[in-house]
């Protein structure tokens, strides 16, 4: 007899990459599983003409996929990890978190600023943010990545893009803006690495919570969790992510909050479990405030990790930030 897995995935092809990953990843190490894609359009999805900010934070792109969940339509839901809400509904769980690919920010530009700078296609043409003129315009949804960006540049006119990354990537030329700022490893999916014109540092730019992981959702009570888990959990970036996230939840942030957290396990400490390395950031929107924490432990706790380091950027004044913030 077979048995079959149904995995929801939103419809971007972005997302359906990832879920067929999934889905491959699964059927390599259980090929007795049948294993089908369902699409499931989320709010975020649905709604493009407001900002994410105005759509509210929790399971925007989520919470759709965990009613098919309840519901029983599907087995298994497939996530970019840094859509991921901290709270989960009761009877659901992330059963795996899959190995992280590159996890930092990337500024795409116009090609023709490209030109006009001389510089080259991709990473390495020699393309800098010293490049992009005083006061353009570049798009961007996330605050977080807004709030960091006038930090290291205040002249520059921060717009709201929505979409796809086809359709930001197709704006930033139609509107004629100087560029827009992507995840690396959703271009990377993509096979468009490339139109990356530089990377940011994570002393520029830290990433969002659980950027560049998949998170693998499923009903708790699901026969099949143990094979799913052994064919999709990668322990270092379960690790990471179980460190950002509990910085997020302890800080009652949201994907749309500017709230940053980067992770990174390292190899020694004690009976080999390993260090992390954990990096953080809260900023006001238009990065006038910014705060900064660093911390680095045995990788034995996580979560407690996270914890720690985000009360003391409460101490410091975080708190106030987000209040303020909130209030907006």
């Amino acid at each position: 007899m077979t048995d079959t897995i149904r995995i929801g995935s939103r419809g971007s092809r972005l997302a359906l990459i990832q879920s067929e990953w999934v889905r491959d990843r699964v059927r390599e190490r259980h090929p007795y599983l049948q294993v089908e894609i369902e699409v499931i359009h989320t709010k975020g999805d649905k709604l493009l003409d407001a900002p994410l900010a105005k759509l509210g934070d929790k399971g925007l792109f989520v919470k759709e996929l965990e009613t098919a969940l309840l519901d029983g339509r599907i087995d298994v839901a497939v996530h970019s990890a840094k859509d991921m809400p901290t709270e989960l509904p009761d009877g659901l769980g992330i059963i795996a978190f899959t190995e992280r690919q590159d996890v930092r920010d990337v500024f795409v530009a116009n090609p023709e600023l490209l030109a006009a700078a001389g510089a080259g296609e991709g990473p390495d043409g020699g393309f800098t943010l010293d490049d992009v003129p005083y006061g353009a315009r570049v798009g961007s949804s996330s605050l977080r990545r807004r709030s960091q960006l006038l930090a290291l540049r205040p002249d520059l006119d921060v717009v709201d893009i929505r979409g796809n990354v086809e359709t930001r990537l197709g704006k930033v030329v139609e509107e004629r803006m100087a560029g827009t700022i992507l995840a690396a490893a959703g271009l990377a999916r993509l096979g468009r690495a490339e139109a990356a014109a530089f990377a940011f540092t994570f002393d520029e730019m830290v990433p969002a919570v659980g950027q560049g992981a998949l998170a693998v959702e499923a009903r708790l009570d699901h026969p099949h969790l143990s094979e799913l888990r052994a064919a999709l959990d990668h322990r270092p970036t379960a690790l990471e992510v179980a460190t950002e996230r509990a910085l997020l939840g302890t800080l009652e942030g949201g994907c749309q909050v500017p709230i940053a957290a980067h992770a990174d396990w390292k190899v020694g400490g004690e009976r080999g479990t390993g260090v992390l390395v954990l990096k953080a950031y809260v900023g006001s929107l238009d990065g006038s405030r910014v705060l900064r924490g660093e911390c680095v432990r045995l990788a034995n706790d996580p979560e407690g990790l996270g914890i720690f380091l985000a009360a003391e950027l409460l101490e410091n004044g975080a708190g106030d930030i987000l209040d303020e913030i909130r209030a907006e």
